[in-house]
């Protein structure tokens, strides 16, 4: 737990006010799947089979039932991971983003058998779609245009989930994060999306654009998870296991908390002035604890220390200065490129907020997903 001055009741306070947005949203979706939500009248935009966030949806109730104990509240978890089964047969990488993140916190043992399942099947899927030939799980055609793309948001959940299903899936969960790491920190900034040429070269591609707000956030809560679940030989600095990989996270995170650094990322790179990410920054935030609790386990307090801080006050931040009345986490740009809900509640925001929220309140681990 990463406690500043005046303990953590700020951030008990703001999830409390989270799982009352929680019950409005239900309230609003029914069987569907909130995407985003307008900031003045905080009505839902949503989808019948949940698109790349329905996990994300799952994972916040889930973490609702854990908060609140109740039958209720897990019978409404398990009914809505169910509806994720749908994207079993789907050829998409954002497997890992829906079934991950949708099971993890329910499939634990003596949990729910159901969702144990569901995440086993999707894992086992993922491991079928994966090249070995171009060392990952491709970003697939579900959402329409080139199949053999390799993208930074193709990489969290994957990771774990693969990870999680034999040797092979451990092979595989490696080969994809660092096949994205290579790719990715090949520029400065880390350009998200590379296209595979017949030839097996790749090309950058123009979107998502270099200085995309999530690129980092998504990269870095990719290779916590790589190093908690495929560990590795040799050390690096910020402690532990696996150089390669605590090499990459230096890389991307160090910069993050030198002075000055922005704790809320504007959406893109020359986007217009206030128009700003905060789902990047709950990412970002959760990424950290699990850096720093990676670091505390090597026994590396002192390492620990500038992640735990950076977390502890980008949450800050978000719950003082983005959090509406009713637990909304406003200010969160899905597509700026397209215009397309440019500040608005997100789902994938709500959820990575009050993910964060929980492991400062004691309430789950960092890695429980």
């Amino acid at each position: 737990m990463c406690e500043g001055a005046g303990g953590t009741r700020w951030a008990e306070e703001a999830l409390a006010a989270v799982w009352e947005r929680v019950r409005e949203t239900e309230a609003q979706v029914g069987s569907r799947f909130p995407l985003y939500a307008d900031p003045g009248t905080g009505v839902w935009k949503s989808t019948s089979k949940g698109s790349w966030t329905g996990g994300f949806w799952a994972g916040l109730l889930w973490l609702r039932a854990l908060a609140s104990g109740t039958a209720r509240d897990r019978e409404a978890a398990a009914a809505c991971t169910g509806r994720l089964a749908h994207w079993l047969g789907q050829d998409t990488a954002t497997r890992g983003l829906i079934f991950w993140y949708g099971t993890a916190l329910a499939a634990g043992p003596g949990k729910d058998s159901a969702a144990a399942t569901l995440k086993d099947r999707a894992a086992r899927a993922a491991l079928a779609a994966y090249d070995a030939e171009r060392g990952l799980v491709p970003w697939g055609d579900a959402f329409g245009g080139p199949r053999m793309l390799a993208r930074a948001d193709g990489v969290p959940g994957l990771v774990p989930l693969l990870a999680g299903v034999s040797q092979d899936g451990k092979d595989a969960a490696y080969g994809h994060l660092t096949r994205q790491l290579a790719l990715s920190l090949a520029e400065h900034p880390p350009r998200p999306a590379w296209r595979a040429a017949p030839d097996g070269t790749w090309t950058a591609c123009p979107e998502p654009a270099a200085g995309w707000s999530r690129t980092v956030p998504w990269l870095l809560l990719g290779v916590a998870d790589g190093l908690h679940c495929l560990g590795g030989s040799g050390s690096g600095s910020l402690g532990g296991s696996g150089s390669g990989l605590w090499e990459a996270a230096e890389r991307l995170a160090v910069p993050r908390w030198a002075a000055g650094a922005e704790l809320v990322p504007p959406a893109q790179d020359g986007s217009p002035e206030g128009l700003l990410d905060t789902s990047a920054a709950a990412i970002e935030a959760v990424a950290l604890l699990k850096l720093a609790a990676l670091a505390r386990a090597a026994g590396r307090e002192d390492e620990a220390g500038p992640p735990a801080h950076r977390a502890h006050r980008i949450l800050r931040r978000l719950t003082t200065a983005h959090l509406s009345a009713n637990g909304a986490l406003t200010g969160g740009c899905y597509d700026a490129g397209r215009g397309l809900a440019p500040c608005h509640e997100l789902i994938w925001g709500d959820f990575f907020l009050a993910w964060g929220l929980a492991v400062l309140t004691g309430l789950t681990g960092p890695f429980t997903m």
